[in-house]
């Protein structure tokens, strides 16, 4: 099902059918430096992921992250949409492309698409984001796109993190 379309990717609801898409994703060197080890390592653990992440976000929330595609060839090349974490008091928004389709505008699309459909679509007022705060891409998109550094913030793990946010 797509929720959002921009002129160049189509993001769409993920299924459990994009399980080995998830597989690789996730175990990208970039998503472990800069999100996190999901111990995605078998198909089965990347349908669990999509069971209990993605999909269930979509039932509770009416919103989740989405698998982004491409346009002309529908090529699955990462993943963006909204988040709800217990963690945060708003919403967030995250994003992941496959390091071959980076530095070719798809992240920002993305990204500004879904800010739009945040704000649009769903009536968002405010919109968080975290990011490693070595990862220098990230957080000059989300500048880019009108976030602003807020606040550090360290999970129950010792992972910190930049949050930034955006109002309307």
């Amino acid at each position: 099902m797509s929720v959002i379309e921009t002129p160049r990717l189509r993001l769409e609801h993920f299924v459990s059918d994009d399980a080995e898409f998830i597989l690789q994703l996730v175990n990208e060197p970039s998503w472990l430096e800069f999100i996190g080890d999901k111990g995605v390592r078998t198909l089965d653990d990347a349908r669990n992921y999509l069971i209990n992440g993605p999909l269930a976000m979509y039932q509770r929330c009416g919103h989740g992250l989405y698998r982004v595609d491409l346009k002309s060839t529908g090529q699955a090349i990462g993943m963006c949409g909204l988040i709800k974490r217990d963690t945060l008091e708003h919403v967030d928004i995250g994003y992941a492309l496959l390091p071959a389709y980076w530095g070719q505008g798809y992240a920002a699309e993305a990204a500004q698409a879904t800010l739009d459909y945040a704000r649009d679509g769903l009536g968002l007022r405010r919109v968080l984001a975290i990011a490693a705060p070595h990862n220098v891409r990230s957080i000059g998109l989300l500048e880019k796109m009108g976030l602003r550094f807020e606040r550090s913030m360290e999970s129950a793990d010792g992972v910190r993190s930049s949050v930034f946010a955006i109002d309307y």
